[in-house]
């Protein structure tokens, strides 16, 4: 407990919350890593997902994928790509657009296949064409599912995008990194906590949001 108590104390420290190296400036790289990432991910595979629920084709290729891609671990992607690639914000933004992509993909697919097949030839007999269908009936109908794919993107981004600071990028990763460098395990800690609150803080917005969604379905 007292390396805990230790950690609140590192972080309540008002000298931590300014400059380059306070907690806001961390917040906000690391959130901005977090929502390039969803969004290059979300690019791919949402539509990719939502072909693949509209038509059923290389269902049994996109559980494969999505099962493989999950497989990877995502630092030694991250290595693979510096190596290719050299220091910089690639590296750590494609580790971390292969990390999300399963879930959004398995979402979008998924929330289409969990629309009502007698809702869909309703809205074909009454001569919608396939972008109508898609766009007004289904997409709407499968909102819940894809903001669940999304939340749990979003969320297993931010834990990892800790790995930006293996790099020697920014990020709340730079408190785990450095105070590991100098056994500041206070400093391990208060950047631990907030990378919690954060997860938590997001997994509560995107709660809400699918909730709504699912009322109103």
């Amino acid at each position: 407990m007292s390396g805990i108590s230790e950690g609140i104390s590192w972080l309540t420290d008002s000298a931590h919350w300014h400059g380059d190296d306070g907690f806001p400036h961390r917040i906000a790289q690391h959130l901005g890593y977090t929502s390039l990432t969803v969004v290059i991910a979300s690019a791919i595979a949402i539509p990719l997902g939502l072909w693949i629920g509209h038509t059923g084709r290389l269902r049994g290729l996109a559980i494969a994928l999505t099962g493989a891609l999950r497989a990877l671990p995502t630092l030694g992607l991250l290595t693979l790509v510096v190596i290719w690639r050299g220091i910089g914000l690639t590296p750590p933004i494609v580790a971390l657009v292969v990390l999300a992509i399963p879930p959004l993909l398995a979402g979008a697919y998924a929330g289409l296949e969990s629309v009502d097949r007698a809702t869909i030839d309703a809205a074909r007999a009454i001569g919608m064409n396939e972008w109508q269908v898609l766009g007004k009936v289904e997409v709407p109908l499968a909102l819940p599912l894809i903001i669940g794919g999304l939340r749990a993107a979003v969320l297993q981004v931010v834990a990892t995008a800790t790995v930006a600071a293996y790099i020697g990028l920014g990020g709340l990763g730079r408190y785990l990194i450095d105070g590991l460098a100098v056994r500041d395990y206070p400093q391990m800690v208060a950047g631990s906590i907030v990378i919690v609150v954060l997860a938590l803080v997001l997994d509560g917005i995107f709660a809400v949001v699918q909730r709504a969604l699912s009322i109103q379905r």
